[in-house]
């Protein structure tokens, strides 16, 4: 039977999710905490806007997570100097003593994930999930699109 690569994917998926789980437990740190602190760790003080955009979430999943975040004293909010809708988050100590055990998480995964995976192969995977992710957000792209036009379309 043909493996169909969404179901792997998704298998994948919730296999990381597991192990981030058991992972990060003794660190406080959820399976969904820790994109945001490693993006802030590589870039300190962006907004929770473009967290959400880099992660291709809505700012409502963003905002839960950066609560519990704050809740836990990984990071602080400010008000941006120079818009004062806009809320920049940075790594408190705590936060920036997260990275270590998370990058140790992640190098631990890769290696559990690509045991006995030609590097070579590897590379293809990469590119071939590259390719499918770009494929996906396309059609996004059009579907909203679509339903734009058919909105504006039913408002007339």
């Amino acid at each position: 039977m043909k493996e169909y690569p969404g179901r792997l994917i998704s298998i994948l998926y919730r296999k990381g999710l597991s192990y981030w789980g058991q992972a990060l437990k003794e660190h406080e740190i959820s399976s969904a905490e820790y994109p945001i602190l490693i993006t802030l760790n590589k870039k300190d003080g962006i907004t929770q806007e473009e967290i959400a955009s880099q992660f291709d979430m809505d700012k409502s999943a963003i905002t839960r997570v950066v609560r519990s975040l704050l809740d836990k004293g990984f990071i602080e909010r400010e008000k941006d100097e120079d818009d004062r809708r806009c809320n920049r988050i940075y790594l408190t100590k705590k936060g920036h003593a997260s990275k270590e055990p998370i990058l140790k998480g992640m190098k631990e995964l890769s290696q559990i994930a690509t045991k006995d995976v030609d590097p070579d192969e590897m590379e293809v995977v990469s590119r071939v999930l590259s390719k499918m992710v770009e494929n996906i957000c396309e059609y996004s792209v059009r579907q909203e699109e679509n339903n734009n036009e058919r909105g504006d379309q039913d408002a007339k």
